[in-house]
């Protein structure tokens, strides 16, 4: 791929407190999500994903969305954005003092079924009064795209259709758009498939890169992204999550495997790559697992940090 230049900035959304940690069986205390988010902050982080508003009954991980928010440093230019899927998390959310809000949808009709008990269209409706409240209220507005590159029911999802829930996403106000490999199929070429349909219609500068790494391509979708004029990817730290819905699904690219590779290729993300490694093996640590990002368990070996 062509080398940028060193003043080309990629943003780098850390998923990780949030979408990384929302599907874990074993409840993980409120105070280390709070040490977490804050080595993130220290690490030069500036848009982190810290949690999600939503029923307690349905993501008990979650539950403690409010003390997670108010306990989180502060400070000018970081972003803290939550999922808010309806207007009682939203409410809840702008209570608690976020920056952000995010809604999802799928570009699969039995995803959407299974995931949220409704259809695609009946989900857009249902996002409508949440992104014009948060409007009203000054905040922006983040859409997720589920199963963008395929779905663990249907299989291959049609770029058409992922455009579908794009532009009405854009209609009602999200400035930007993430799409989500959700199970991880996506590969160089069908991510560019995607892209130069939806490229037509919608600038680069409003789509995201969000892939979990299943099959290892993760960092070449990623690749074939940036060649296209991405420049804004989700991450999360030591490749944390998955998807209940999709059975074998693997975590989020870690964001030091992607924020080593977008060093390398000489963009920048202002985040201190060590400290990064550092937040990485603090939340594996904490869980009792290794880390699944590669870059990050190598740094930390080369620095001799790695235990």
């Amino acid at each position: 791929m062509s080398h940028p230049t060193h003043s080309t900035a990629v943003k780098v959304v850390e998923v990780g407190p949030r979408d990384g940690l929302q599907n874990e069986s074993v409840q993980v205390p409120t105070a280390t999500k709070i040490a977490l988010i804050t080595r993130l902050a220290q690490a030069g982080v500036r848009h982190i994903e810290a949690t999600a508003f939503v029923s307690p009954k349905w993501v008990p991980q979650m539950a403690d969305a409010a003390q997670v928010m108010q306990g989180i440093p502060r400070t000018p230019g970081l972003v803290y954005s939550a999922l808010t899927p309806n207007l009682q998390g939203l409410e809840a959310a702008l209570a608690a003092g976020c920056d952000e809000v995010a809604v999802f949808g799928a570009a699969s009709e039995s995803f959407s079924q299974r995931n949220i008990n409704c259809s695609i269209d009946e989900s857009l409706a249902r996002f409508r009064p949440v992104a014009a409240r948060a409007r009203a209220a000054g905040i922006p507005v983040r859409g997720y795209i589920s199963c963008v590159l395929g779905c663990p029911y249907e299989g291959p999802v049609a770029p058409e259709a992922v455009q579908h829930v794009a532009l009405a996403l854009l209609d009602m106000g999200c400035h930007e758009l993430s799409l989500g490999d959700t199970i991880g199929h996506g590969t160089p070429a069908s991510t560019r498939a995607l892209l130069e349909r939806l490229l037509a219609d919608i600038p680069a500068a409003r789509l995201a890169g969000h892939f979990h790494d299943t099959y290892g391509t993760a960092i070449a979708n990623v690749c074939a992204e940036l060649d296209l004029g991405l420049r804004t990817f989700d991450g999360a730290v030591a490749g944390l999550g998955g998807c209940p819905y999709a059975r074998g699904a693997s975590g989020n690219v870690a964001s030091e495997d992607l924020v080593h590779l977008l060093h390398a290729l000489g963009f920048e993300t202002g985040i201190d790559l060590h400290a990064l490694a550092e937040a990485g093996h603090f939340i594996a640590q904490a869980m009792g697992r290794a880390s699944g990002a590669k870059a990050g368990l190598a740094i930390l070996s080369a620095a001799g940090s790695a235990r």
